[in-house]
Formats: structure tokens, sequence, C-alpha cells
């Protein structure tokens, strides 16, 4: 069950509260985490999302959490969840980059340290492509969480990919599925779509017999991306 608004606010304080550096900070007074929350939890909300909605943030903040024995920085990767889509518009290209740079004006306001709030936004820049580096355990946490909807039931990633299709319903259907067939491709390509251990024994078979299906469905014509 998707958390309430108060709920994730209140997740995000605790985030907040453990990422900041109190023995570079000491006493200082920080902004209250609250308005942040507020206006994450608005852009998480637009009417223009259908997939990338709050139900995900929650479900990727969840999947991380399961996740977090193999994470060497687990604040950053936790504020990395919640900016990793925090700017987006279907019609754009550039909605990681913006997002990192959310985070990078807003995480030093909240008392992160340079290094964490670096790492943050790095990790939100690298799901553009969820490809970590072999030694990248942080962005394997962090795309492992992200791309676990993959993994879903048959009825749970028809879901998934009729929530994706909706979010660009201004792309003619022909147009949408080269444009998808193409990201499944590139998914497909990749020697693990999980880097974790974890991520991997749960996840791998049933997302590559998701996405192979999807993929098939696209390619004869005989579907759409919804299964």
């Amino acid at each position: 069950m998707t958390e309430s608004r108060p709920d994730l606010a209140a997740r995000w304080a605790a985030t907040v509260a453990q990422a900041r550096d109190t023995r570079a900070h000491g006493t200082q007074q920080h902004p209250d985490p609250a308005p942040y929350a507020a206006n994450l939890l608005r852009r998480w909300a637009e009417p223009q999302r259908r997939y990338h909605t709050t139900d995900h943030l929650t479900t990727v903040l969840d999947r991380v959490d399961e996740l977090a024995a193999y994470a060497d920085d687990l604040p950053a990767v936790q504020l990395a969840a919640w900016f990793h889509d925090a700017v987006y518009r279907p019609d754009r290209s550039e909605n990681e980059e913006r997002s990192a740079a959310l985070a990078e004006r807003a995480l030093p306001e909240l008392g992160i340290a340079p290094a964490r709030t670096a790492e943050a936004a790095r990790l939100v820049r690298l799901t553009v492509t969820h490809d970590p580096a072999p030694d990248d355990h942080n962005g394997a946490v962090l795309c492992d969480a992200d791309l676990a909807v993959l993994a879903g039931s048959p009825d749970a990633y028809a879901a998934y990919a009729a929530a994706v299709r909706a979010e660009y319903d201004f792309v003619p259907d022909p147009d949408f599925r080269a444009g998808r067939a193409a990201v499944l491709r590139q998914l497909l390509a990749l020697p693990r779509l999980f880097a974790t251990p974890q991520g991997h024994d749960r996840w791998e078979r049933p997302a590559r017999h998701n996405l192979s299906t999807e993929l098939a469905l696209l390619e004869s014509g005989t579907g759409t991306a919804s299964g």
C-alpha cells in the first residue's frame, strides 16, 4: 500500500537527519526539511505522471531499504531515490540532469556535506543508463531498486507498461512502439539487469521474461506495450 504524503514527509525528514554530517556542522541550525518534502511531493504528484508517481517513489525507497546492506553510503542512495525523477516531463530528454541539478541546489541548503551531495547527484545521473560499474555499490542499489518493477507478476508488469504508455499518450503508436522497443533492447543487452546479489537472485529471471515478452509483442504488432 502506498504511503500517505505525511508518512512520506516523515520518511524524508528522517533521511535528511541521517544524511546530515553533524560532526562537520555541530549545532548549526539548518532549514526545516518539511518545505523541501512538500516541494518534492508536489513534483512527484504532477498531472503528466502516470508511472513516475509517488507510488513509484515509495516503491523505490522500499527496495533501497531491502538492499541497504549492499550500499556504501545508504543516506546518499536514499536521497538519490527521492530526487531521481523529481523533474519529469515525458516530452523532454534532460530529466535526469535537471533532477540531479535540483539535488545539487537543495541538499547543501539542508546541511548535507558536499561529498554526499555530489554522490547523490551522481547516482541520479546514473539512472540514465542503469549500468553501474562493478565496484559502484551505491549505484547498484539505486539502479536495482529503480528496475525492480520489471520483475513484477504478469499483471503488475502489464499495469506498469500501460502506465508508461499513458505518460507518452502524445506519441503516435508506431513511434512509441519503436522507441519502447529500443529501450527494451538496451535493457536486455545489459550483462546483468540487477547488480546486487539479492537483486540478481530475486529479479533477474522474471524481469528478463517480462521484457522479452513485451518486446516480442511490440515487434510482432500483435499487442500493445501494455501487454
